[in-house]
């Protein structure tokens, strides 16, 4: 119970006590990691689902607001943090730094709008209420995969707090939504871009994975899911 609150409480605004990101619960919040997906995507689904009269585009943009919202913003800082590094004409190290900048620059800004833009589109189209839970879901599970098999980039980050939970287990919470219609394609689709993803990074960084690319895998891997709906 002390995992999946840490996890709920890191992945989520839930207010289910205090987060303490860079202690030694963090790895043993992993394998709760999709259970945090199931909040998110039932919020956002929840939105596509209620009965509002409004167009499909207005409900597409209130359904990613709430995405942004029932997150804190966690994956978009991390896929701005990530641009802005990863592809940055720059050695490894100096990537790093500008990991920890807080500031934005073009390539983050670019990439997140253009995430964004791609997310809201692939909702407006009319997917079914429950694809968000399942590109949630599935989200938080492939992303634990790389965090463990790829080397801290940065020692005592939150990319190094996060290893040595047994991550697998992380699987049981994704079952049920893989029974879903189309969610096995969906799901082997998140999983091979992201892991494509988290090589391509720890190239740029000298080998290794950080919290923030981590985060950035998993709102890649939320797009790439809803995508697979609204192509497939």
């Amino acid at each position: 119970m002390r995992g999946a609150r840490m996890a709920l409480s890191f992945l989520t605004v839930l207010p289910v006590g205090p987060c303490d990101a860079d202690g030694r619960d963090l790895a043993a919040a992993t394998p709760h990691f999709p259970l945090a997906g199931y909040v998110v995507g039932l919020v956002v689904g929840g939105v596509l689902w209620l009965p509002v009269p409004v167009p499909p585009g207005v409900r597409a943009a209130l359904a990613v607001l709430a995405w942004l919202v029932v997150t804190g913003m966690l994956h978009l800082d991390g896929l701005l943090d990530s641009a802005d590094g990863l592809l940055a004409a720059v050695p490894p190290q100096r990537r790093l730094e500008i990991l920890r900048d807080v500031r934005i620059g073009a390539f983050g800004f670019g990439a997140a709008t253009a995430t964004l833009l791609v997310l809201w589109s692939a909702l407006a189209a009319g997917v079914a209420w429950w694809v968000p839970v399942v590109a949630a879901v599935v989200a938080r599970f492939v992303i634990t995969g790389p965090l463990h098999a790829f080397p801290p980039a940065r020692p005592g980050g939150m990319g190094a707090a996060a290893r040595g939970g047994r991550w697998w287990l992380g699987a049981l919470y994704v079952v049920p939504v893989l029974l879903l219609p189309g969610a096995l394609v969906a799901g082997a689709a998140a999983l091979a871009v992201v892991w494509a993803g988290a090589w391509w990074a720890a190239r740029r960084l000298g080998g290794g994975l950080t919290g923030d690319v981590v985060g950035a895998l998993a709102l890649v891997a939320e797009v790439v899911v809803v995508l697979s709906y609204v192509t497939g």
